[in-house]
């Protein structure tokens, strides 16, 4: 199963873009062997609409025209469902063993996601309720998606 971060905005700081990386390259390591192909990042430009309402659909079209067909679509957003480390390995294992060929894992502006977008979800996830800088969102997802691995895999790293 193929992993696409689609992301509004881009990271700026070399020491949040090494955090990602670092992350998923060990989760492509120990994922191949479980099924899981590399995790690739797209960053798409920031909205420049005047309202929050635009700026969110405009960024929902652009996010909208990378989601290949036959993907499977996960929103991040503060109102989204609260897993912990082990309910979300146990849903990346459940969609790779029923054949979704690609899972998007998609990260909003700085005004969210549009709600169609968000809707058009089969998981809406939250990393909790606090607001977040895109920097480490994605940090924290890219070590989720590497603890979701060695968790499959049976590896000591995540502890109970």
């Amino acid at each position: 199963m193929k992993l696409l971060i689609l992301c509004i905005g881009r990271l700026k700081e070399e020491a949040n873009r090494e955090i990602v990386q670092r992350y998923l390259e060990r989760f492509e390591k120990i994922g191949a062997p479980l099924g899981f192909g590399a995790a690739r990042i797209v960053e798409l430009a920031e909205s420049k609409c005047r309202t929050a309402s635009e700026r969110k659909a405009d960024e929902a079209g652009a996010i909208r025209k990378k989601i290949p067909a036959e993907a499977e679509l996960i929103a991040l957003g503060e109102h989204g469902a609260k897993l912990t480390s082990a309910d979300f390995a146990r849903r990346l294992g459940h969609e790779r063993d029923r054949g979704v060929r690609t899972l998007c894992l998609v990260i909003g502006g700085p005004d969210g996601l549009d709600a169609s977008l968000a809707e058009q979800a089969s998981l809406q996830l939250s990393f909790g309720r606090m607001t977040m800088p895109h920097g480490l969102i994605r940090a924290v997802l890219a070590e989720q998606l590497y603890r979701a691995a060695t968790i499959l895999a049976g590896h000591p790293y995540h502890r109970d």
